[in-house]
C-alpha cells in the first residue's frame, strides 16, 4: 500500500533544506574536533543523548508528549536505530581514519540509495531517468572508494563505514515517510530517545563514563547534540512529512560542498583529485534523477 503523493514544497521547506545542508555540512568538522578528546562511541552517544534531552525538554515546554500509539513506536524504534544510533557511530568511527571531507562527501550517496528503496517501498517509482542517475552516482561512489577498496585496510573499512551510514540514513528516510501520522517533534524525540537507550550502555561497556577533555572537544560534543542532532532532527522530520523523502535528499547537493570547504579551511585537509571526480559523478547522478521528479517517464 503506497502513501499519497507529497505536496509541492513550500518556501519554508526550501529554507529548511538550505539550513540542513549548511548544518550537516559542518557536522563532520565538529565530529573531528570532538574525536580529539573522546572515542567514537562516546561522541555518538553524547550527540544522541544531548539531542534527546533537548527535544524532550521542548516537548514539555510546548505541552506535547511522546507518542502513545504502538504503531508509531513500531516505526520509531527502527527509525531511531537507523537515523541516530547506527550512522552516528559509523561516522564517528570512520572519521578516525578518513578526512571529514570524505565523510561529508559520502553523504551525497544518500539519495542514490533512496532511489531504489523509494521505488520499492514508497511513492516514487524508479523511472528510466532515475535509473540513469543512479548508475552515474554509483560510479561516483566507486570512484570515492578507489582501487584500494579491495585491500581491506583500516582506511578502506572507514570509507565503507561512512557509506554504510549513508545507506542507514536512506532507509530511515523511507521509514519516516511511511510512519503513521504523528507530531514531528514527538517523532524526533522518540527516535533520539531510542538512539540514546542503545548507545548509553554501549558507551559504558566500551569506553566508560566520559570526563571533560578540554574546551574544544567538550564544546564540540555538546554542539553536536544541540544543533545537527536536536534542531536538525526536527527540521528533517518536518521536511520529509511535508514534502517527501525524495525532496529531503536535496540537502545532499550541499553537504559535500560545505564539508569539503570546512575541512580545507578549518582542518587543513588536502583533497585528492578522486574526491572531485567522485563528487562530479555523484552530483551529476543526483541532477539527472532529480530532474526526473518533475517529469513523467
Amino acid at each position: 500500500m503506497t502513501t499519497p503523493n507529497p505536496p509541492s514544497p513550500t518556501p519554508a521547506d526550501w529554507l529548511s533544506i538550505f539550513a540542513l545542508g549548511l548544518i550537516w555540512g559542518g557536522t563532520f568538522m565538529v565530529i573531528a574536533f570532538a574525536l580529539r578528546g573522546y572515542g567514537p562511541v562516546t561522541v555518538a552517544c553524547a550527540r544522541t543523548t544531548f539531542g534527546a534531552l533537548t527535544v524532550l525538554a521542548l516537548l514539555r515546554l510546548t505541552g506535547r508528549h511522546l507518542p502513545t500509539s504502538a504503531a508509531v513506536w513500531r516505526s520509531a524504534v527502527p527509525i531511531g536505530l537507523l537515523s541516530t544510533a547506527l550512522p552516528f557511530f559509523l561516522l564517528s568511527w570512520g572519521q578516525q581514519s578518513v578526512p571529514s571531507a570524505f565523510a561529508g562527501l559520502s553523504m551525497a550517496a544518500v539519495p542514490l540509495f533512496v532511489l531504489p528503496l523509494a521505488h520499492r517501498y514508497s511513492d516514487e517509482p524508479l523511472t528510466r531517468r532515475r535509473t540513469i542517475g543512479f548508475a552515474l552516482g554509483f560510479a561516483g561512489v566507486l570512484a570515492l572508494l578507489g582501487p584500494a577498496a579491495v585491500q581491506g585496510d583500516a582506511a578502506t573499512l572507514a570509507r565503507l563505514a561512512c557509506l554504510a551510514a549513508a545507506l542507514s540514513y536512506a532507509v530511515s528516510s523511507i521509514l519516516t515517510r511511511r510512519c503513521p501520522p504523528v507530531d514531528p517533534m514527538a517523532l524526533a524525540a522518540a527516535t533520539l530517545l531510542v538512539g540514546a537507550v542503545v548507545l548509553i550502555p554501549a558507551m559504558l561497556l566500551t569506553e566508560g563514563l566520559p570526563a571533560w577533555q578540554g574546551l574544544v572537544p567538550g564544546v564540540a560534543i555538546i554542539f553536536l547534540g544541540l544543533v545537527p542532532t536536536a534542531f536538525a532532527a526536527l527540521l528533517r522530520v518536518n521536511v520529509i512529512r511535508s514534502a517527501g523523502s525524495g525532496f529531503m535528499t536535496l540537502t545532499n547537493y550541499q553537504v559535500p560542498l560545505w564539508s569539503m570547504g570546512f575541512g580545507v579551511v578549518f582542518l587543513g585537509e588536502s583533497l585528492p583529485g578522486t574526491f572531485f571526480a567522485a563528487l562530479a559523478l555523484i552530483l551529476a547522478g543526483l541532477a539527472v534523477s532529480q530532474t526526473g521528479r518533475a517529469q513523467k517517464s
